[in-house]
């Protein structure tokens, strides 16, 4: 094969390790198209072009990601990555540890990792790789690489999601909170929500979003069964979508533009976390973005006059 035909059969992987390093659509395509101007300008021909391009991604990703971290200190409010609707690399022999992985809670608590400690846990826990390509990858020793591992697991086993493993049953329930939340139905929300339930914008102070996570069944459905009835006044929309391998949507107002994403996390029968991503900047790759201030306006506006 050629450069470029080895290169985009491999361009899946490496999106999906960036990804899950960087947990931004945009630094992942970077890191990705970084590492295809490395290799089409190396004369040399590696013994494997997997090796060498996964070891070229995650290191680009690495040092991204330590410069995004004072970023994301300074972040406005709840920072959420950046949402993905579909993992481009697929493996039938991973399915679960991928659809896990990409979850916004598994990113979220990768998160507590260091750049050191997340790139080797992607490595080795999701994409299975030998210690031997781990190390070459991250720059340390074989012995190095187990030692972050460990520190890697115990952080994530802490406060690993632990999501419903039959994906029929857990669509079935996002098909019925998304109908409720339609009618504006409370009791049927509330039927559906976990008691301790939270949900969480992330807006980055560039879009309207909550003050503060809003706690608790009845809470959280008074506020979803009162909110979108009026956003659907003025022609806000959504479509049932797959966000992070989990339930969710995609809002869109009445010109069809994305305002929002909304991501479920189904456990025991319940839906445990609602999180949704109203950032601009975080929506442009999912398509044209709305003015969401502007929405915001209407649906107050929407508000004060009478059905």
């Amino acid at each position: 094969m050629s450069k470029v035909e080895e290169f985009e059969e491999l361009r899946p992987l490496l999106f999906s390790i960036a990804y899950r390093i960087l947990g931004s659509v945009g630094e992942a395509e970077d890191a990705v198209q970084e590492t295809w101007l490395r290799f089409d300008g190396s004369s040399t021909r590696p013994t494997s072009t997997k090796a060498l391009l996964s070891a070229a991604v995650t290191r680009i990703s690495i040092d991204v990601l330590r410069s995004a971290r004072v970023r994301r200190e300074e972040y406005v409010g709840p920072w959420f990555p950046e949402p993905l609707l579909s993992d481009p690399y697929q493996d039938p022999a991973r399915s679960v540890e991928l659809a896990d992985s990409v979850s916004m809670a598994a990113l979220l608590l990768l998160e507590r990792l260091s750049p050191l400690e997340r790139a080797v846990f992607v490595l080795r826990e999701v994409f299975a790789f030998g210690f031997d390509e781990v190390a070459a990858a991250v720059g340390r020793s074989e012995a190095a690489c187990r030692q972050l591992l460990v520190r890697a697991r115990r952080h994530m086993e802490a406060g690993r999601p632990r999501f419903e493993a039959d994906r029929r049953e857990r669509q079935e329930l996002a098909t019925r909170f998304f109908d409720a939340l339609k009618d504006g139905d409370v009791g049927g929300l509330q039927d559906l929500l976990a008691a301790d339930v939270q949900l969480v914008g992330d807006g980055g102070g560039k879009a309207p979003q909550l003050a503060r996570a809003v706690m608790g069944v009845e809470n959280v459905a008074r506020l979803l069964a009162s909110v979108f009835p009026r956003m659907a006044r003025i022609g806000v929309t959504f479509e049932p979508h797959e966000v992070n391998g989990q339930p969710g949507a995609i809002f869109r107002d009445r010109d069809g533009k994305v305002l929002h994403t909304l991501a479920l996390d189904v456990l025991d029968g319940h839906i445990q976390t609602i999180r949704s991503v109203i950032n601009p900047d975080k929506l442009g790759h999912v398509g044209p973005v709305a003015d969401a201030w502007a929405i915001d306006r209407e649906v107050k506006q929407a508000r004060r006059q009478p059905n």
